[in-house]
């Protein structure tokens, strides 16, 4: 059946508008004749669409640029204060929320501990700081475009966490409610991929087609990205590797399994190994470290020593261009890296690593707060194309 041509027009102009904007996302600031040089669309239809998108405040003119010779063409920038996004790291003990706008600047942030994980109880203070957040944004065409959230554990294509053993939450439908208190589109996924999105896009991963994003928190996970895409699996759910067996017969983990690489490698296994030197978190251990405390430094190496392991596991078998190490426990580079790489250099593939880079995020504990923040962004922008 033929279409009819008015429909073709539609399509078409869409199409192109999508064209248009993904240029000045990418390019701004531009002109419209460097649009349509970028996109191949001639300058008429260039002209009409970024009309379009300027009435619909996604575009701003910003004055002349400079000529080469004719009249000075007219500068077009994104607008990126058209709406805001919110972005939400769920922790198995924190929650931590930005407000950006639509290029991703923070506008706001708000953090608090968790001592309780029953999901009513932490469902209450995750809308309560989403609230305050989205309270924080300023008057927008858009206003909230919508909330991205990562969380630790299993995500299914509905938002609705299938398991998350240090939560210890089995069948929490999240997307449905946070969808029904705020009545705009939610995005829910695991913390680490949002962890691997937020570096790709913001931090140490920019322009790095192969990377894996380990979050070492008070579990392990990974957010893979193969060919400048986030590797998903065939049902959504890679990335577990936290859960890799290291030791046969190993201490038995809250996810079923034994000996599992987070067991001993997390921020998790470090405070286990601290608690008989009178430590009990994370921040006493790293101004200890600081002041020269070798115990304590003797410690981080040895977690940096299993890390490491792991590490070489995953390089082994994807091969990437770098390893990124997120999450609270990239606080603790300094006496970390060396370990790490010490022990990668050992037990990796000497093809596999000759030219592979292990990183700390750029972004330190912010990585999945702005990769889940990025979501919303991302399906804003996607509706608008489509």
């Amino acid at each position: 059946m033929k279409l009819k041509p008015t429909g073709d027009l539609a399509l078409i102009k869409k199409i192109n508008t999508s064209i248009v904007l993904e240029a000045v996302l990418k390019h701004a600031p531009l002109s419209r004749a460097q649009i349509s040089e970028l996109t191949g669309l001639n300058k008429a239809t260039v002209s009409s669409l970024v009309q379009d998108l300027i009435d619909s405040h996604l575009v701003l003119e910003i004055g002349p640029g400079q000529s080469s010779g004719g009249r000075k063409p007219v500068i077009l920038l994104f607008n990126g204060t058209a709406g805001y996004a919110v972005g939400i790291d769920l922790g198995v003990n924190y929650i931590r929320g930005l407000l950006v706008d639509l290029e991703g600047n923070v506008i706001a942030e708000h953090q608090r501990s968790l001592k309780k994980h029953d999901a009513a109880f932490t469902l209450g203070q995750l809308e309560e700081c989403i609230g305050l957040l989205m309270n924080e944004a300023p008057e927008s065409p858009y206003g909230i475009v919508g909330i991205g959230v990562g969380v630790p554990g299993i995500v299914d294509d509905k938002g609705a966490i299938l398991f998350a053993p240090n939560l210890k939450w089995r069948e929490v439908p999240l997307q449905k409610q946070l969808e029904e208190r705020f009545g705009i589109p939610v995005t829910i996924d695991n913390e680490a991929n949002a962890g691997a999105q937020g570096e790709q896009k913001y931090g140490a991963g920019r322009g790095i087609p192969n990377q894996i994003y380990v979050s070492v928190g008070i579990g392990i996970g990974t957010g893979i990205i193969l060919n400048k895409e986030l590797y998903k699996g065939g049902s959504g759910f890679s990335g577990e590797l936290g859960h890799l067996s290291i030791e046969y017969d190993g201490k038995p983990c809250s996810c079923g399994n034994r000996g599992c690489w987070e067991l001993y490698a997390s921020e998790n296994a470090l405070l286990e190994r601290a608690a008989p030197l009178g430590f009990e978190s994370l921040e006493e251990l790293l101004l200890a470290a600081s002041a020269g405390d070798e115990r304590v430094r003797g410690l981080i190496r040895s977690i940096g020593d299993y890390l490491g392991a792991g590490i070489a596991n995953i390089v082994n078998v994807f091969n990437p261009n770098v390893v990124i190490i997120g999450n609270r426990m990239s606080r603790a580079a300094e006496w970390l890296e060396p370990a790490v790489q010490a022990a990668v250099d050992r037990r990796a593939l000497p093809y596999h690593r000759e030219r592979m880079r292990i990183l700390f995020a750029e972004l330190q504990e912010q990585s999945a707060v702005r990769g889940a923040a990025y979501y919303a962004i991302s399906k804003f922008f996607s509706k608008i194309k489509s």
